[in-house]
């Protein structure tokens, strides 16, 4: 058997899909679902924004499948839809929380800068260990309980609390470090916690 991507779908397979077949196109997204699933579940801040990335990742495929261009690229196109998706999720919620926290910008230019800062935001809590990230924005982000948070990821409260003091220093360090390089955003004041 020719095979594409192990687990995912045969070369023939996806072929089938491209050229529409909707049974080939059924099963290369019924084999691409628990490998999107745990990409997502790696990437994205809640296990609902997972979840959710992984079923709108799986519309996608469905829909456009007849797009991929080569059938080896299966696995990387989902993982940039997936990775995409919850990217657009995180700046929705950045996005919400601002406008019910700060109102409208007061130029292109606070636009811009306020935009760039919460991209740094976002590859910060990306760039950090799994745990971490999922206490980080739990917590912080969207503002669960800690005994909640605790639990949701089976930890201690101590535990909980001690990777999300970890997070924190890690999320000021990688922030500290971007504003002071060269071409780094303006500083525009210390980051609180």
């Amino acid at each position: 058997m020719d095979v594409a991507d192990p687990g995912w779908a045969s070369t023939r397979l996806i072929e089938a899909a491209q050229a529409g077949d909707r049974e080939s196109i059924t099963a290369v997204v019924h084999g691409a679902h628990s490998h999107v699933r745990r990409f997502a579940e790696h990437l994205c801040a809640s296990p609902q924004d997972a979840e959710d990335a992984a079923q709108e990742a799986l519309i996608i495929l469905y829909r456009k499948i007849g797009s991929l261009r080569a059938t080896g690229a299966l696995a990387s196109w989902m993982f940039r839809i997936v990775r995409n998706e919850c990217l657009r999720r995180a700046r929705q919620f950045s996005d919400r929380y601002d406008e019910a926290g700060t109102g409208l910008a007061t130029s292109a230019e606070d636009e811009v800068i306020r935009r760039l800062e919460a991209e740094l935001v976002a590859q910060a809590i990306r760039e950090l260990p799994d745990v971490q990230r999922r206490v980080l924005i739990m917590r912080d982000v969207l503002g669960y309980p800690g005994r909640r948070v605790a639990e949701t990821l089976g930890l201690s409260n101590a535990a909980m609390k001690s990777q999300l003091h970890r997070a924190r220093s890690r999320v000021r360090l990688s922030l500290d470090g971007q504003t002071d390089a060269p071409g780094g955003p303006p500083d525009r004041g210390a980051t609180s916690a």
